[in-house]
């Protein structure tokens, strides 16, 4: 009877011991909801930050401002040093928390939607390299991209919009913008190989330049597209890569 007795306590508190180690369900979930709130304000300081040197790079091909193309070039290590911490806040959401359904097709997302703002971010720097050698070989001619430039920042603010409102439907919207981006970019192609046929003071280095302007930002429209694909999935469960948009 002692003996049972001994092996009935010893049951009881080896089970107080459990019960106050292993955390309640209830206070995981809340904990894993904390974290992806954090990481959501995370990324967007990130898209916000995004979103501005895209417009700065915007307003420095209309303008050639050399300053303002020096400053986006200077600080591309912030985007860069943000894209690695959210990777990293990723990656112990789902060491710790393992989750599942919407919260894992959430992290999935801002995974790889950070990748495509850290290229955007690069991609803006191009641009403002590419403004730094028009503007040092002085030519004469330019491109109008103002419509091309409004599109592209219209696009990247309505991909992040999509993510952050968790809405599809306007997803789906940005790949028809993106048809209008390859046209204009193709204007922009015959254009400049009209005035490079026609160059007679040696501006070709800018010419080609302004071309590559163009290809920055259908490239950016591009990435647009891409952030639009991971919502589909995030909102509907459907990989929509490769298929007819």
């Amino acid at each position: 009877m002692k003996r049972k007795t001994n092996d009935s306590c010893t049951t009881c508190l080896y089970g107080r011991i459990l019960e106050n180690k292993v955390p309640d369900k209830k206070v995981l979930n809340r904990t894993l909801h904390r974290e992806i709130d954090l990481l959501k304000k995370m990324f967007i300081d990130l898209g916000s930050l995004v979103e501005d040197r895209l417009h700065k790079a915007c307003i420095a091909i209309e303008s050639g401002d050399k300053e303002l193309a020096e400053d986006i070039i200077r600080t591309d290590n912030v985007i860069d040093q943000m894209e690695v911490q959210i990777e990293e806040e990723c990656l112990k959401v789902l060491a710790l928390h393992q989750p599942v359904a919407s919260d894992l097709r959430l992290i999935v997302a801002i995974i790889k939607i950070n990748n495509e703002l850290e290229r955007i971010g690069d991609m803006a720097v191009g641009i403002a390299r590419r403004v730094q050698v028009i503007q040092q070989e002085a030519a004469s001619f330019a491109v109008d991209y103002t419509a091309m430039a409004v599109k592209v920042l219209g696009m990247i603010k309505m991909s992040l919009d999509a993510l952050l409102t968790e809405n599809a439907d306007l997803a789906r919207k940005i790949f028809l913008e993106d048809q209008e981006v390859d046209t204009l970019r193709n204007e922009a192609y015959q254009t400049v190989v009209k005035e490079l046929n026609a160059d007679t003071a040696g501006h070709a280095a800018a010419l080609l330049n302004m071309y590559l302007l163009a290809r920055h930002l259908e490239r950016i429209g591009d990435r647009a597209c891409n952030i639009a694909e991971e919502v589909i999935y995030l909102v509907e469960g459907d990989i929509v890569r490769n298929e007819e948009k």
